[in-house]
């Protein structure tokens, strides 16, 4: 249940955002500071406030009343069903679980009776032969005392007893000494079985491992900060001081998102026209963007949430090509090249030290196409994978971490790939499209523009990514439609506003 942000709250939260060193300096130092010395700390800031942070009293008691009532109300029904769900894996595991553990012991008593039964077989030949042996002194005797006149019924009968008595025996203890041996050695090949399978298992496991670090290393390569450059200095500023992590419950509502696109005059038709955008950086979406019932709207805070992270990234990204072709003209590079030199070898997975290739490699992914494919993938920003997971190119995985979709069949084990932070999926999106085999037609074609001196144009290579999902051409046919529709070839020449400090916020 998301927490309900009071005034004071909204106050702190919007100091935060405008980055007002007095406030951050007394909540780090725990002293409680009033709304009223909060309210006069943001105005001596030329803070402006917003009018809907106060509430009036027909909201306090009657539209937040119902509304808490329809969250309630939504959240119980959301329980229910993961309870019933629960409730469904539970039987439907137990059923399994019976089934085998029934399969199983039918299948070890089969093979016990068997084991009992071939030694059952062994023992015959040997119990033949003592009775073959028994009679046939038995019957030599009985004719000797015949031929003699020496017998005696009684003495007769004890030693027939007593012979019998000790084959049967006999027969029993060697039966139980051979059922004994066979289950000794049964467990002890049951247990190098079990070994063996432990065995084979971590070899898999490091098998898939090893695949898993020949496509690209994203949680190794998003750990690390984008590589600084002596020429641009970085100017992002985070909201606290510790690591990025997710946290659901402090999330930013798309009313407080609008508010504050309105504060810093965020606009589309200004983008357009000055094809600058500010460095407004958001590590999740909004949950409650689909309720905004205006879709032009929907989407128009899509566009500018995903817009900066998409141009950031491509502004390294050509940092890095700049770079990469001055190095490529020197005749002697010092140590910490050469080594800047192997680190990207080895993310754009570059074989033999083929510079040429690497620059093919090393180049933009369209800000159209790269809006376009994430409004697909992720539902403009609403689909449970974007919400959960950061997850907006819908990439797929079989060994990471991940979500596995409602809809995946049965003999499927793929998974949607997770991401700590927004900008994370679109970094591992555009080294995906620069670096894997599905996609060499996309670099040889953006390759082909390059060498031609034309603009890189999304619509001119849309027909190249046709492998990207199991549609093909109707999936490229789609991705031109939603780029016409929403004129995003506009933002293709978007840059950076680097004059404006980089705002992070964990929304």
């Amino acid at each position: 249940m998301k927490k309900k942000l009071s005034y004071r709250d909204k106050l702190v939260e919007l100091a935060y955002i405008y980055d007002v060193k007095e406030i951050k300096d007394y909540e780090k130092s725990r002293k409680f500071l009033t709304s009223g010395q909060l309210e006069l700390i943001l105005k001596k800031n030329k803070i402006v406030i917003p009018k809907d942070f106060k509430s009036n009293f027909f909201r306090d008691n009657f539209v937040k009343p119902v509304g808490k009532i329809k969250n309630n109300l939504r959240e119980y029904k959301e329980d229910k069903i993961k309870d019933k769900n629960r409730a469904l894996r539970k039987l439907e595991n137990f059923k399994l679980d019976t089934n085998r553990k029934i399969g199983r012991a039918f299948k070890d008593g089969w093979n016990q009776l068997g084991k009992i039964g071939l030694n059952f077989l062994n023992v015959i030949p040997k119990l033949g032969k003592v009775v073959y042996e028994f009679f046939a002194s038995l019957f030599t005797d009985l004719f000797h005392g015949i031929y003699k006149q020496q017998i005696e019924p009684q003495n007769a009968k004890r030693v027939i007893i007593a012979i019998a008595s000790i084959a049967i025996v006999s027969t029993i203890v060697y039966s139980g000494i051979n059922y004994l041996n066979d289950n000794n050695i049964i467990n002890k090949e049951a247990k190098k079985n079990e070994i063996k399978k432990t065995e084979v298992k971590k070899d898999l496991k490091e098998l898939e491992i090893k695949k898993e670090v020949k496509e690209p290393k994203i949680k190794e390569e998003l750990a690390k900060p984008a590589p600084k450059s002596k020429d641009k200095p970085k100017f992002e500023v985070k909201r606290k001081s510790v690591d990025e992590v997710i946290l659901p419950n402090l999330n930013l509502k798309t009313e407080t998102v609008l508010n504050l696109f309105k504060d810093v005059e965020y606009d589309l038709s200004q983008v357009r026209s000055k094809k600058l955008v500010k460095p407004i950086y958001f590590t999740q979406f909004p949950r409650d963007l689909d309720e905004l019932q205006s879709t032009k709207l929907k989407k128009e805070t899509f566009i500018k949430i995903v817009l900066p992270l998409i141009v950031a990234e491509n502004e390294r990204i050509q940092a890095d090509r700049e770079k990469l072709k001055l190095l490529s003209e020197k005749k002697f590079t010092t140590d910490l090249e050469k080594q800047w030199l192997r680190q990207k070898l080895l993310e754009y997975k570059v074989k033999k030290g083929d510079l040429k290739e690497l620059l093919v490699r090393m180049d933009i992914i369209p800000t159209s196409i790269a809006l376009a494919q994430a409004a697909k993938e992720s539902g403009w920003g609403t689909s449970r994978f974007a919400l959960e997971g950061n997850a907006i190119f819908g990439q797929w995985t079989w060994s990471g971490q991940g979500i596995a979709p409602l809809d995946r069949a049965s003999n499927k084990n793929h998974k949607i790939l997770k991401f700590p932070i927004l900008r994370a999926s679109v970094k591992a999106y555009q080294n995906n499209l620069n670096t894997h085999k599905s996609y060499s037609k996309f670099r040889q074609k953006r390759q082909t523009l390059r060498n031609k001196k034309k603009k890189i144009s999304g619509l001119e290579l849309t027909d190249t990514l046709n492998n990207y999902a199991q549609t093909g051409s109707e999936y490229t046919k789609i991705l031109n439609q939603i780029i016409k529709q929403n004129r995003l070839m506009d933002f293709e020449p978007v840059k950076l506003v680097n004059s404006v400090k980089k705002i992070e916020l964990s929304s």
